[in-house]
């Protein structure tokens, strides 16, 4: 059973699941679905076209499934979906998709800290971590395991790739490729995220291979196309360095320098 407080606003055509808490004075607007055992604190407002999964809670004054920050947005249908078991902490901002991608998504399992903010037609893999006023532009994908730092800015369009750590005050106009570290002013390779991969068990044969790779492709006399030639022709096809061949591939915006 939901627990509902008598000063909440909900709207019209809202699913609520069962063991919802909300709080008061929160507002859940028309077209919205709340999965079961979602905790939404006061204040927090719930706009148009949001789906909420399960077990996730949302704090005080977060603004979930707003309109984008974009002036070619003309009120075109979009949607905001939020995975299950996600926390979204205060004044976390939210904006719902345009008619480039028709929807903003967060996974499962995420945290974004308070004041994160997430623009228009962003995708948010699973496991990510967004600390405190992290920012991204409109269209931004972070993909699965990746963490951002406090104050840490995403220029639009930007890659993030899987199990990346991105120091916080700093910013990025460039993709970051998967299991590294990035800082530095100017953005730039700092090695492998160590830690976070050891914590996700990654083995030592695993990061020495993944290393390898990327001494081909930031400390070495190659240029990134022929260091990715060169990891095509002579490395072992394992699942991570498949996944840096299709970053690289995929990269329309070109990868931080080192």
């Amino acid at each position: 059973m939901s627990k509902i407080h008598p000063t909440a606003i909900i709207g019209d055509d809202v699913e609520i699941g069962d063991g919802v808490s909300v709080g008061p004075y929160a507002v859940i607007e028309e077209h919205v679905k709340i999965g079961n055992n979602c905790e939404i604190k006061s204040f927090a407002n719930i706009l148009p076209y949001t789906t909420v999964g399960k077990n996730t809670r949302i704090f005080q004054h977060a603004v979930i499934g707003e309109i984008p920050q974009d002036l070619k947005f003309a009120g075109e249908k979009s949607e905001t979906i939020i995975g299950d078991n996600t926390t979204i902490r205060e004044y976390v901002t939210i904006n719902r998709g345009t008619k480039d991608r028709k929807k903003t998504v967060i996974g499962d399992n995420c945290l974004l800290m308070a004041y994160a903010h997430v623009a228009h037609d962003c995708l948010v893999g699973n496991h990510v971590i967004l600390a405190n006023s992290a920012t991204l532009g409109g269209h931004v994908t972070i993909e699965d395991w990746a963490i951002l730092g406090g104050l840490f800015a995403v220029h639009q369009f930007v890659n993030i790739g899987q199990h990346s750590f991105c120091g916080g005050h700093f910013r990025t106009t460039k993709d970051i490729p998967p299991y590294i570290l990035a800082a530095d002013e100017p953005i730039r390779y700092k090695g492998l995220n160590v830690v976070g991969l050891r914590r996700r068990d990654f083995s030592r044969e695993t990061r020495k291979n993944i290393k390898q790779a990327y001494k081909l492709i930031y400390r070495s006399q190659y240029n990134v196309s022929e260091a990715v030639k060169k990891i095509e022709n002579d490395f072992e096809k394992t699942p991570e360095i498949k996944n840096i061949l299709e970053f690289m591939a995929n990269s329309d915006r070109g990868i931080i320098g080192s």
